[in-house]
């Protein structure tokens, strides 16, 4: 009897859990007083500024929080939108009052100061206050040091700066935070160790760049400046070999920018008395990148230089099947047809497959904002993330491959 009382003591005690959880759920004490939390859930002009806000209708949405705001002061997070929502319009002055307001109350928990601490931070970078964003940032993470949102844009603040070794530190911590669960973290490390070296590099420390770039590679295999930039600080330093060694991995590691190394591997083997080696390397880069352009361009263009010029034409044009955007190669192959005499046949072949093909000259995407840049950049200038411009490619103008174009046309 006596357990089967205890047992219903400790049945009741779950409940009552249960309830008090789900009061202090809907409630919570502010100033001596409850507050009733779901009551904002229930404001129909709280509820149209979501709608609003998640159609990108900006102004609609703050005329809609605004009415909200004045109907319960008290709530905090209508206040915190709306100060976002002002930067993002570009008002940073008033973004800062709002949030700079809401830091005066006394009663915000320690969560909640940190939260509006970072909202001031974001205000101050977007108005170009460094220092205060600096200082904002770093009091977000003395309150809340494992602050994820406050730390990548502590780093960003410092990339922006090229404090390239802070950044590195600090995102460092971001890994620790996520603990592998985003694998673009060894990517970002990688590409803040490749900056490092290049500041290294420029300031004559060849020894020190080429270990920081060793390093990048180490963090990420697919970190490609590193590459590049190891290859060239052997270059300076007279060992050709070990230059072409960190192309050739780049290569291997990354054939899809790969392009990036040929001009220096074209260059290197003619300098080790062995230009063969290149010819070899574009055609199993060709073997292994069926659909791929640019090897074939290389290739083209070494057999011109050599006077071989209808083998890199007939190059130029399965490279032109695969991208007939590329401005490039047309210019290239206006150049061989010069080189040929312009033989009818020939540029009736080139005609018939660039017949539908739009010309553009923009040809990389940042894959998160969009932003388009005319040459592949490593950082994107408008959302400064790593690593996220891919090749703009349009459908192939014709699905015909070159070598049946070339078949009809014998």
């Amino acid at each position: 009897m006596t357990t089967q009382l205890y047992l219903l003591a400790v049945f009741v005690a779950l409940l009552l859990g249960l309830v008090v959880g789900k009061a202090w759920e809907r409630y919570k004490l502010r100033d001596g007083r409850w507050v009733d939390r779901r009551r904002l859930r229930e404001m129909p002009h709280y509820m149209l500024g979501l709608n609003f806000l998640v159609d990108n209708q900006v102004d609609q949405a703050i005329e809609e929080l605004t009415a909200a705001a004045s109907t319960d002061t008290d709530a905090l997070e209508i206040q915190m939108i709306l100060g976002n929502l002002y930067r993002e319009k570009g008002q940073v002055g008033r973004a800062i009052t709002v949030h700079q307001a809401l830091l005066q109350r006394p009663d915000l928990t320690k969560l909640e100061q940190a939260y509006v601490l970072l909202c001031l931070g974001l205000d101050f970078r977007h108005g170009g206050f460094v220092d205060r964003a600096l200082e904002a940032f770093q009091e977000v993470l003395r309150l809340d040091p494992r602050n994820r949102y406050a730390l990548v844009n502590l780093q960003k603040l410092h990339e922006d700066q090229h404090q390239w070794g802070e950044a590195l530190h600090v995102r460092e911590q971001v890994a620790k935070i996520d603990a592998g669960r985003r694998p673009a973290e060894q990517q970002i490390l990688g590409f803040l160790r490749s900056e490092i070296g290049g500041a290294q590099q420029r300031a004559g420390d060849a020894a020190g760049a080429a270990r920081t770039f060793a390093e990048a590679i180490d963090a990420d295999p697919r970190t490609v400046p590193a590459y590049l930039n190891l290859g060239d600080v052997r270059e300076r330093q007279g060992n050709l070999a070990a230059a072409v060694d960190a192309w050739e991995r780049l290569v291997e590691v990354v054939p899809d920018r790969a392009y990036l190394a040929f001009e220096r591997l074209e260059r290197a083997y003619r300098a080790l008395g062995t230009p063969h080696r290149f010819i070899d390397l574009c055609r199993r880069h060709i073997e292994r990148n069926p659909q791929g352009w640019r090897g074939r361009l290389a290739l083209a263009r070494h057999l011109a230089a050599a006077g071989q010029h209808r083998a890199a034409f007939d190059l130029m044009l399965e490279a032109l099947s695969n991208n007939p955007h590329g401005l490039v190669i047309h210019q290239e192959i206006w150049q061989t047809l010069s080189a040929l005499g312009f033989e009818p046949g020939l540029v009736h072949r080139y005609v018939a497959l660039t017949r539908d093909a739009v010309f553009y000259l923009d040809p990389h995407v940042c894959r998160r904002c969009r932003y388009r840049s005319t040459e592949l950049l490593w950082q994107c200038p408008q959302c400064h993330e790593w690593n996220t411009f891919v090749e703009e490619r349009i459908a192939p103008a014709r699905d015909t491959p070159a070598a049946d174009v070339m078949a009809n046309e014998s």
